[in-house]
């Protein structure tokens, strides 16, 4: 069944989507590969399979409705949908209508589960995550909205371009962006399940490649999805398989405005959504609580000010913000299955190459007045891409300063926002650049 969509308010979705775009840390294969074609590319290059792993919001996921979902509103339960699966995320109408934004909203809705201790979706939501293995929907957000909702299109087709093949040699690592990882000792059912998937992809992607290992090019979230995945993963399997990892904009210590998220929602810039109506789907995100800001990066410098309530925050007290904004039940699974993932970035033991956004206004502390945390807050700015904190986006220099181990590159491209690093000319061109510059140097290394 057709997602239903509502063309009396398309005018209105040009500059609503557009805005979309500034996402915060928030869219089958062949086995014999094409032969050699599409393994060749420019300059007669034979070229390593490319994986890409999306950013946070940067794909496509689809829901179903069960009898066991109890909807909050007379609008929820007229827009069941049929029992049918429907495009989740992203649906044009959920930003215009308000009602629907509260429909939306509760079906993304996570559940932690003391009792498992592991996240859930609502009861009576199940969800997929559609075309994996391809970069079919890492593309566009809404296939129907290319032009408003356009994602990796213009990284995918400049891979296109220099000879890549889209599920021969180019392949797209789609996942379910509001489940994290855990620290060891705890289950993460979801994000493990998505490890090995994309364990299994970037295997397949080198047999059908001549076993020439893949390199991979993961924007924001995903690129914390990746380290976890090579760090996880025994040094043999790393040096057979993963040729290089390309990080994009990837917040490896949290940014600060993920704060702002969970004490007052983000609309994402979005100006007819109300935060507060998407501000609990937000803190239940599993991944959102990944992206706070990490103490061994932020320090002990206050991010939030709260005046009324006479009090200051700064990545340490995490556990105190998060019971003050009214999110206690969030201090558990925070501090035992998501800050010990921040407090070390270990060395992958294969090249990394991080290009980055700099000179972008982000923001750095939020203030308070005595509204308190359902107000919008003051910001003050400091460097970043608009989204992820200078301190965040190069935290793999401070942490991997001196290694004789770890090879490290970081490019930086002033002016360059955290999704315009997909879509601006000079920052693809870099970043062919580096894909060009692996092919080049691993074909000299198997001669």
């Amino acid at each position: 069944m057709k997602p239903q969509y509502y063309p009396l308010f398309y005018h209105l979705l040009l500059l609503i989507l557009i805005l979309m775009m500034a996402l915060p840390l928030h869219p089958a294969l062949s086995a014999a590969g094409g032969a050699e074609e599409g393994r060749r590319g420019q300059r007669g290059l034979v070229l390593h399979p490319v994986v890409v792993i999306p950013g946070n919001g940067g794909n496509q996921l689809e829901a179903r409705l069960t009898s066991e979902y109890e909807p909050s509103s007379l609008v929820c339960r007229l827009n069941k949908n049929g029992g049918w699966w429907f495009r989740l995320w992203f649906d044009p109408a959920a930003v215009v209508l308000r009602g629907l934004t509260r429909c939306f909203a509760e079906r993304m809705t996570l559940r932690y589960d003391p009792q498992i201790d592991d996240y859930r979706n609502a009861p009576g939501v199940d969800t997929r995550v559609p075309y994996f293995g391809s970069a079919r929907g890492i593309r566009y957000l809404d296939p129907h909205l290319k032009h408003l909702t356009e994602y990796m299109a213009t990284l995918v087709s400049s891979l296109e371009q220099i000879g890549y093949k889209e599920s021969h040699s180019l392949f797209g690592a789609p996942y379910d962006f509001r489940y994290g990882l855990a620290a060891a000792g705890h289950p993460s059912r979801v994000g493990a399940q998505y490890l090995s998937d994309l364990k299994e992809l970037i295997e397949s992607a080198a047999a059908a490649n001549g076993g020439r290992p893949a390199i991979l090019v993961a924007h924001s979230l995903g690129g914390l999805f990746a380290l976890q995945l090579l760090i996880r993963s025994p040094p043999s399997w790393r040096q057979r398989f993963v040729a290089h990892l390309v990080s994009l904009s990837t917040p490896w210590a949290g940014t600060a405005e993920q704060m702002l998220t969970f004490a007052s929602g983000n609309a994402l810039g979005v100006p007819l959504v109300d935060p507060l109506l998407v501000r609990a789907e937000q803190r239940s995100s599993e991944s959102n609580l990944w992206l706070l800001p990490a103490p061994k990066h932020f320090g002990a410098e206050p991010i939030v000010h709260a005046a009324h309530i006479n009090k200051s925050y700064s990545a340490f007290e995490m556990p105190s913000f998060l019971e003050d904004i009214g999110f206690r039940e969030g201090v558990g699974p925070y501090t035992n299955r998501v800050k010990p993932l921040t407090e070390k970035l270990e060395e992958p033991g294969v090249p990394v190459t991080c290009v980055v956004g700099t000179g972008v206004d982000t923001p750095e502390k939020l203030f308070y007045g005595t509204g308190g945390f359902d107000e919008r807050p003051e910001v003050a700015y400091g460097d970043g891409d608009g989204t992820v904190n200078a301190v965040s986006l190069l935290a793999l220099e401070s942490e991997w300063s001196g290694s004789v181990n770890q090879s490290l590159n970081v490019i930086k491209l002033r002016g360059i926002s955290h999704t315009g690093i997909l879509k601006n000319g000079a920052a693809i061109k870099e970043i062919i650049g580096v894909i060009n510059g692996i092919n080049s140097e691993r074909k000299q290394l198997v001669r």
